[in-house]
């Protein structure tokens, strides 16, 4: 639970504040943007909610705050908050809240389908979100981008029994169980509307998945910034290879999406197909440059 005593003194005043155990995750700046805002290495309350709307968008940051950072003086009800998650994205693409410490705040997704529920990266494991996920179908996969944002997986996998997909030059000790290990640089089809796509560079195993031609999920390859107006990728974690990460970024360009949904930075949703491989093209160009 975040402290009284520990809240930052860039903080406005009001009811909502973050502490000093904030990691600069992004969470509550991406959930209630104008509410909370980034410092240099900590992220405060830049203006209280004025209405019901705005205090419930708080709230929900509340509740995915990886580091429980965030508080409230008097304490809050956070139940409509917890009830707001899975939150929509779009069709049948949800955001589930609730990210992990372990995967510093990174994102997850549940993709609702007839052919079974897809998770996309781990969030905690909550007792609240399990059983809403329970109600909408549970899942039939786990797929984990990257070694990075795996956090409660194995909690996952015994409440649903979702078989794991992860690629194997990114398995380590924490995944070893896996029950399905991507191999090389190829492409793999998971289901018919599913396809798994190698992207060395972030990590040497990282993978996107690609959903109905139209979402991909792209862990930490490649994401929106708010502040640049344009799609990137992050130099500054990029743990195997910038080059590779470039060639990779190029082999997208084979690929027919909309929707750009990371783990970390901001999802965008173009307006087309080809508008997006612009923007994708312009991003290939600053990544050689």
């Amino acid at each position: 639970m975040a402290r009284v005593s520990e809240r930052l003194p860039d903080n406005t005043d009001g009811e909502f504040y973050i502490d000093r155990s904030c990691i600069d995750c992004d969470t509550c700046t991406r959930i209630a943007p104008g509410l909370f805002a980034a410092a240099s290495d900590h992220s405060f309350v830049a203006r209280q909610p004025r209405d019901d709307g705005e205090r419930l968008r708080a709230l929900m940051a509340v509740v995915s705050c990886p580091t429980a950072s965030i508080g409230t003086v008097p304490r809050l009800d956070a139940a409509p908050a917890v009830a707001a998650f899975p939150e929509p994205v779009a069709e049948e693409v949800s955001f589930l809240g609730f990210t992990s410490e372990d995967s510093f705040g990174a994102w997850s997704y549940l993709v609702r389908r007839p052919g079974g529920n897809v998770i996309v990266d781990s969030p905690r494991a909550a007792a609240p979100l399990m059983k809403r996920i329970e109600q909408m179908g549970g899942a039939r996969l786990m797929f984990l981008t990257h070694r990075d944002d795996v956090a409660d997986h194995a909690a996952f996998h015994r409440r649903f029994g979702c078989a794991r997909v992860l690629h194997a030059d990114d398995v380590t000790a924490a995944t070893r169980d896996v029950e399905r290990r991507l191999e090389g640089p190829d492409p793999v089809r998971l289901d018919d509307d599913l396809l798994a796509i190698p992207v060395p560079g972030h990590t040497r195993g990282h993978s996107v998945l690609l959903y109905r031609d139209r979402f991909l999920f792209t862990g930490d390859h490649l994401a929106w910034s708010e502040g640049r107006r344009r799609l990137v990728a992050f130099r500054d974690a990029c743990w195997y290879s910038w080059t590779e990460q470039t060639r990779s970024m190029q082999r997208l360009l084979d690929y027919s999406f909309e929707w750009v949904l990371p783990g970390h930075g901001g999802r965008w949703h173009a307006p087309s197909a080809a508008a997006m491989r612009k923007e994708l093209e312009r991003c290939i160009a600053w990544m050689r440059g």
